[in-house]
């Protein structure tokens, strides 16, 4: 699927832990806005939506959990629970987060803004959006 891929974050290791660094160039956008996910209970899925022009990478910080993917040629299912992994998701890729083990924690960076207008929420019309016009 060529609009998802996987970033390695650099990694600082010593004997007192890890430290991952995102700065420069390691992600393809400026960060405009950050939130997480957190306290989401194992049967309950996230996301279900893309978006029309943001970009999203997806960091586990913490535990585990399966990303499903549809850019409406392919479907995919990715599983994140390395925190020096992040999942880039481009535009136009519908999204659902879901089997999340206990205590895990995603973090999103975005590259722009909260705007409900740049989501779109229904399937239907995420299909809709990819046909092209004639």
């Amino acid at each position: 699927m060529h609009n998802i891929r996987i970033i390695d974050i650099p990694k600082i290791s010593d004997p007192r832990g890890n430290l991952a660094v995102i700065e420069g160039n390691t992600i393809p956008f400026k960060i405009k806005r950050v939130y997480y996910l957190y306290d989401v209970p194992s049967d309950s899925y996230r996301g279900g939506h893309a978006h029309k022009e943001q970009l999203e990478l997806l960091i586990p910080i913490s535990g585990s959990f399966f990303v499903k993917l549809d850019n409406g040629m392919e479907k995919k299912t990715v599983f994140l629970n390395n925190p020096n992994k992040g999942l880039l998701i481009e535009k136009n890729v519908w999204r659902e987060l879901e089997n999340f083990s206990s205590g895990s924690t995603c973090l999103v960076l975005n590259s722009g803004l909260f705007s409900e207008e740049d989501y779109i929420r229904e399937y239907a019309e995420f299909e809709s959006s990819l046909k092209p016009i004639l």
